[in-house]
């Protein structure tokens, strides 16, 4: 992969004027994303990227985006969502991109300012070897499902139960998973605790999915998942991402704006967000609502999932709001069945 990846770009401040630029993650069914290269005379001239432009004065990021894609593409788009805003800093320009994911349009592209176009996968997107810089993330973020089933077993006595309706959640489609058992872990149970994780992390990888792993739980099953979520706790212990983890998924619990800053900080490839709405689980404990769960995620600057009395009837609701999906325990778990 090239250098100038996830990891050297930044979302720091600086002293240059910041210019805002609406991107179109223009999606098909398939799962395939329109790309164009920059034509002749335009910076990085020959190289890939996701159509989109600058916000005029007065304008808003879907009438910029409206607007640009028309002009480039000659798409209208109909059903177009934000997503994750992003600063990237180029030897010459910052520009604080506005990603919105586009699911349904108007038109046939057209190369309407002599662009080459062409629809291929996230994981084609990101072997091409003339890709813009700030491309790299948004592909790589969409290799992320839109819903992140956490774990709620809490002892051997409901384990039974709970693989049966794991397996059927596997089978519906469940690519993403976080095994999380503080109750479990604290009742001293540890070889049945180990024995039903790694049954878990073999059925996840036998259908396609990755199980991230709780930091509440041992540092040697990080290595053995696909990953670990990081409680908010343990986040501002790390610091800073550590080398074992660099080719590991990286998650952040997170409540407020500091918090996903830090998430930022660590390179964390998603954060979960809330309590959105109340929950069972935390009763009394105040809810952030749906604007201010938008106003925090607009800044980011990493994928967004949305917890907290999250069922998939409320995917589209989050989605609308900026999320890139939803996560949860007992919403989630019996999904599609």
């Amino acid at each position: 992969m090239p250098t100038e990846s996830l990891a050297s770009v930044s979302n720091e401040p600086s002293d240059r004027p910041i210019i805002d630029v609406a991107v179109g993650v223009i999606l098909r069914a398939d799962g395939t994303v329109l790309l164009g290269d920059r034509p002749e005379g335009k910076p990085w001239a020959g190289w890939w990227e996701l159509p989109g432009g600058k916000l005029e004065p007065d304008e808003t990021v879907l009438e910029a985006l409206s607007r640009e894609l028309q002009e480039e593409l000659g798409l209208i788009p109909t059903e177009a969502t934000p997503w994750v805003t992003y600063v990237h800093h180029y030897p010459s320009s910052t520009v604080r991109l506005h990603f919105c994911r586009v699911t349904r349009w108007d038109g046939h592209p057209k190369s309407l300012e002599s662009q080459q176009l062409k629809w291929v996968t996230p994981i084609e997107a990101l072997a091409l070897p003339d890709l813009l810089p700030a491309t790299y993330p948004p592909l790589r973020w969409l290799q992320l499902p839109d819903r992140y089933l956490i774990s709620g077993v809490d002892s051997a006595k409901t384990w039974p139960s709970f693989l049966t309706r794991l397996e059927k959640a596997l089978h519906g489609g469940l690519r993403l998973m976080q095994w999380r058992e503080p109750a479990w872990q604290a009742s001293g149970d540890k070889q049945a605790l180990q024995s039903a994780f790694e049954s878990v992390l073999q059925r996840c990888h036998a259908h396609g999915a990755k199980l991230l792993v709780n930091s509440i739980h041992p540092q040697d099953w990080w290595l053995m998942a696909d990953g670990v979520h990081l409680r908010t706790q343990d986040a501002h212990a790390l610091g800073v991402r550590p080398e074992t983890l660099k080719d590991k998924l990286l998650a952040v619990s997170t409540h407020n704006a500091a918090e996903l800053e830090l998430a930022r900080a660590l390179q964390a490839d998603f954060a979960v967000l809330g309590p959105v709405l109340s929950t069972e689980s935390h009763p009394g404990e105040p809810a952030l609502g749906w604007a201010e769960f938008e106003s925090l995620n607009q800044r980011a600057g990493l994928p967004v999932y949305a917890l907290g009395g999250q069922t998939p009837t409320t995917l589209n609701i989050a989605q609308k709001h900026g999320a890139h999906g939803v996560a949860g325990i007992r919403g989630l778990l019996d999904w599609g069945q």
